[in-house]
């Protein structure tokens, strides 16, 4: 199994460049409150883009066998037009995430080279993989199929989360901190909160009161209206 070898110095890893989260304080997920019932009863918008998102994804699987090369190129610039950039968050052991945007035609060896470079001085040549997980699936620089494919072909556009293994398994401890570069781990940063049920709430409760306002005003009858209808 081959690893990747970097030649990068910390001079060229900018704090600009990138962005890094600390490890959530605490383990425990917070309690959420019970949801309402309504909550998980699909309404009929639902229920219609459920089903018409099933049937779009068996006409493609009927129709892939037919589809011509210049429509499968169309589609991939089309991909790329639309997401030109790629964020790639890389988690450590102890959750410690490292992220930074890049270019979609950008190969792995790219998230590579960044990586290797954030490492700690002790550590610039260390060997490890990135992957997925669940379901699990490794970008190994060795595998000609991963190498050669852009970020975009690897479906990692328009952002993924990659977790770091490496080969020596005690840097895989989840107690052992992220081993990168001192001047890196000073800039963390706390990870952003995701929204919360009350605010999604909050904001459909805001989006029928507008409608409502727009339904009165078309209900409005004009007053020359009345009047011809009173003679």
């Amino acid at each position: 199994m081959s690893y990747p070898q970097s030649s990068a110095t910390p001079s060229e890893t900018s704090p600009s460049e990138f962005k890094i989260y600390r490890p959530p304080t605490s383990a425990v997920v917070p309690q959420l409150r019970e949801l309402p019932e309504s909550f998980f009863t699909p309404t009929t918008d639902e229920i219609k883009v459920s089903q018409a998102t099933l049937a779009s994804r068996a006409q493609a699987l009927n129709n892939a066998p037919l589809q011509l090369r210049a429509t499968r190129q169309a589609a991939e610039k089309a991909k790329k037009d639309r997401w030109p950039n790629t964020t790639i968050r890389i988690r450590f052991s102890d959750r410690t995430q490292l992220e930074k945007v890049f270019s979609s035609s950008d190969r792995i060896q790219s998230v590579y080279t960044f990586v290797c470079a954030s490492l700690r001085d002790d550590l610039k040549f260390s060997n490890f993989i990135l992957y997925q997980s669940p379901p699990k699936r490794e970008f190994k620089l060795s595998d000609p199929k991963v190498r050669g494919l852009t970020l975009a072909e690897l479906q990692l556009a328009p952002s993924s989360v990659l977790l770091v293994r490496f080969e020596d398994d005690l840097l895989n401890r989840t107690g052992v901190p992220a081993p990168l570069l001192p001047s890196i781990v000073a800039q963390a940063i706390e990870l952003p909160t995701p929204p919360t049920f009350e605010d999604s709430t909050k904001s459909q409760q805001s989006t029928p009161s507008k409608a409502k306002t727009g339904s009165d005003k078309e209900k409005k009858v004009p007053k020359w209206f009345k009047t011809g209808r009173s003679k």
